[in-house]
């Protein structure tokens, strides 16, 4: 499973993609975090306010954080 977090390096941009290693960590879950900071790429998901979450090719979220639960939920975790 590829999840991707779209930003150009914004604090709210690392704060989601540390959550998202911190949960495969302490879950032991199997999926690789990608950053994307491209902006033709961030916008080619249709993204306008970051950070936005892709996960295998599908937006998830954009202009925020997303808490834990929901990131499970669509990690199909729980």
């Amino acid at each position: 499973m590829i999840v991707k977090v779209l930003g150009v390096g914004c604090p709210k941009c690392k704060h989601l993609e540390q959550k998202l290693l911190d949960i495969r960590d302490k879950r032991g879950l199997d999926y690789e975090v990608q950053k994307v900071t491209d902006l033709n790429e961030i916008l080619e998901h249709g993204v306008m306010m970051t950070p936005g979450l892709v996960i295998d090719g599908e937006l998830k979220s954009a202009g925020g954080i997303p808490k834990d639960k929901e990131i499970l939920t669509w990690l199909g975790v729980e």
